[in-house]
């Protein structure tokens, strides 16, 4: 016989092949309700020779069929049995096609009594069918939707043996997928009844005892009568809920417990076998491997939307880090075509200085390059002399034609003349071939001559001849070769001063002394140290791989203090010896010994080094005009003494006495 029983909201198909069905809110009988209009006995609907009958049992509120209070009523299919709140649907009076009979030796129901109809059309009960089992799985294993995921798992639970209601309940604690199972912390996730429709607030429909009881076993756990079971004895909720048939089961996998299932079927005993237990705990492993694979595809999606919020934001960072480049390179031209109009009209790119001596320089060179007339370049040591020479000859008009160098103080004579003239083959032991000289390989070009003072006497002579004369005669060669040659010279040492003392020919001075080139030590130009320092720090980085460590402002002065007896090769030699001993930034005990007492040629005062903060500029300036002020006061005023004192000519200390308005009325000269 099928009936569906409706009551509270919940709909309840049953099929029952009994001859009686007791009715009421006692825990024995076969449909037991909960309302408190029904009677513990209310009724029971029998069935005798092919007829259902209901027979009310002396109910206070009595039995309706069909909306009339009926004591006995002979049942059809399509009658609906009232009893006090619930409606009891006849939908058919034979479960197969025909009036059940009744057996004199039909068991009394029990676990034998059918579960609920959840599957539609003409399936059979799904415990026994391994086809429905094997579609779940498939299902299961494609599902990676969390949510969608335990939406699935419940309802073909519930489908799988037939209930009528079922929870799943997860560790509240589960995100972090670590840690002791507290069963005080499982709390329901979903629950759903056999028509696949949520049930509201489920925490109070279910017996938390017993998914308590599992969590704490780790063992599942089956009730065909959960009333009269005294495993459950105390617990309130199932006499409350007056469950019947019960089943609860972990779900576990290889990382612990993940979750509990629990079905039930409140109006039947004996709704679930052992079989639908087995059948269950299969399903629940599938569900484990699921629910694992789920949350690591959850996770994968999460990252996978971090990364992708992360990429537009670098890109959005991009675009504005572009836009600031093309905003500064904007700039940078500009300050580069101010810069360039005050170094000078050609390419002096090569060298790093702003300071007015090195403007001095810049506008010079813009006069010499214009020309082909033999250049003298003189300064000390380190100063950048060979530098100058390439500055004249690539801005030049001889640019398109060979440089070629050469230190006169390096070789001694026999090498140097070779070196210079060339020679033939067998010109001397070991000339084994016929070797151009300097000279004729920089035809049409430049020949820079460096450290020309430290030439002998005689080589002087040779050169003298090949100056006057415009021809050349290798050693060992009767042949002369004509030569158009752009000479470059350069010295340490003061050339007039060695005429004078006739270590070095005048009339070669005169011809190498065309055009005169002073170039200022770095102690005269100490404005320039920190873009120099900059400069040859970064080249020193880029040569070895490494990054460029920043230089803090008082290491700047203290460069700036410094007199640098070697020049611009000594602050390059200290550049490479500070970046191996730098990290992020350099340090005062990074820098040598020397450089850090600050000999008294640029000793800077405490109070400068004490203000040294701020920008770079800001800083030199106020030790130059300190430095300059001090020096006027030492000699009462005396510009010539003072600029002696200092290292500057005495032309430049009036153009920083002008800069800085320090220059005063009357002083000395």
């Amino acid at each position: 016989m099928k009936l569906v029983v409706v009551e509270e909201g919940t709909r309840s198909a049953l099929d029952f092949h009994q001859p009686v069905i007791r009715v009421g809110r006692a825990i024995d009988n076969d449909i037991r309700l909960s309302g408190v209009q029904a009677s513990r006995h209310h009724c029971r609907i029998e069935i005798r020779g092919g007829e259902a009958i209901v027979v009310d049992l002396g109910s206070a509120n009595g039995t309706q069929v069909n909306g009339e209070r009926s004591p006995k009523k002979k049942l059809q299919s399509g009658d609906v049995i009232g009893v006090g709140g619930a409606r009891i649907h006849v939908e058919e009076v034979s479960a197969r096609g025909g009036l059940a009979e009744a057996r004199p030796d039909a068991a009394p129901a029990t676990a034998e009594a059918g579960g609920l109809e959840t599957l539609t059309n003409d399936e059979e009960h799904a415990g026994g069918n391994l086809g429905v089992f094997s579609r779940i799985a498939r299902a299961l294993a494609r599902e990676t939707d969390f949510s969608a995921l335990l939406r699935l798992i419940l309802d073909s639970s519930i489908l799988l043996v037939h209930g009528e209601r079922g929870f799943l309940l997860l560790d509240s604690r589960s995100e972090k997928k670590s840690g002791p199972n507290d069963p005080r912390e499982w709390k329901v996730r979903l629950a759903r009844s056999f028509d696949q429709a949520d049930i509201p607030i489920p925490s109070s429909r279910l017996s938390m005892g017993i998914a308590r009881k599992v969590a704490e076993s780790g063992e599942p756990l089956l009730s065909v009568d959960a009333g009269r079971d005294g495993r459950f004895t105390g617990m309130a909720s199932v006499e409350d809920l007056k469950l019947r048939s019960v089943m609860c089961l972990p779900i576990a996998g290889d990382e612990g417990l993940q979750g509990l299932l629990y079905i039930d079927n409140r109006l039947q005993q004996g709704a679930f076998s052992q079989d639908d237990l087995e059948l269950t705990q299969l399903l629940a492993h599938h569900a484990a491997i699921a629910i694992r694979n789920a949350r690591l595809v959850t996770e994968l999606r999460e990252r996978n939307e971090r990364l992708m919020q992360s990429a537009e934001q670098i890109r959005s960072l991009n675009d504005q880090l572009g836009r600031k480049i093309r905003d500064r390179d904007s700039e940078l031209s500009v300050v580069r075509a101010e810069l360039g109009r005050e170094r000078g009209r050609y390419d002096y790119s090569n060298m790093v200085g702003a300071s007015d001596e090195m403007r001095r320089v810049f506008q010079e060179l813009d006069r010499i390059v214009e020309t082909e007339l033999p250049v003298l370049i003189q300064g000390e040591s380190g100063t950048g002399k060979e530098l100058i020479a390439r500055a004249i000859h690539f801005n030049g008009p001889r640019k398109e034609h060979p440089f070629v160098v050469e230190n006169c103080a390096a070789l001694p004579d026999a090498l140097l003349e070779s070196e210079l003239f060339g020679h033939a083959r067998g010109a001397f032991t070991g000339a084994e071939r016929t070797k151009k000289g300097l000279l004729e390989q920089a035809h049409e070009g430049t020949l820079f001559l460096d450290e020309i003072g430290d030439m002998s006497p005689e080589m002087q002579k040779k050169l003298l001849r090949v100056l006057q004369d415009g021809e050349v005669r290798p050693l060992g060669s009767t042949q002369t070769l004509q030569v158009d040659v752009r000479l470059l010279a350069a010295s340490h040492q003061n050339l007039e001063a060695l005429v004078r003392e006739g270590r070095f020919r005048e009339d070669l001075f005169y011809r190498v002394n065309v055009l005169t080139l002073e170039l200022p030590p770095l102690r005269q130009r100490r404005d320039d140290v920190p873009l120099l320092a900059e400069a040859l720090l970064t080249r020193a980085a880029r040569e070895t791989g490494r990054r460029v460590p920043h230089i803090s402002h008082e290491v700047l002065a203290a460069l700036a203090s410094y007199d640098w007896p070697g020049n611009v090769r000594e602050l390059e030699n200290e550049m490479r010896r500070v970046l191996l001993l730098a990290q992020e930034e350099v340090r005062l005990e990074h820098l040598s010994a020397g450089i850090r007492s600050r000999p008294r040629g640029g000793a800077l005062p405490d109070p400068i080094a004490a203000n040294s903060i701020g920008d770079l500029r800001s800083a030199v300036v106020r030790f130059e005009r300190q430095a300059i002020q001090d020096a006027l006061d030492r000699n009462a005023g005396n510009k010539s003494r003072a600029a002696k004192e200092l290292g500057i000519s005495r032309f430049a200390l009036q153009r920083k006495l002008d800069k800085y308005g320090l220059d005063r009325r009357g002083q000395q000269g």
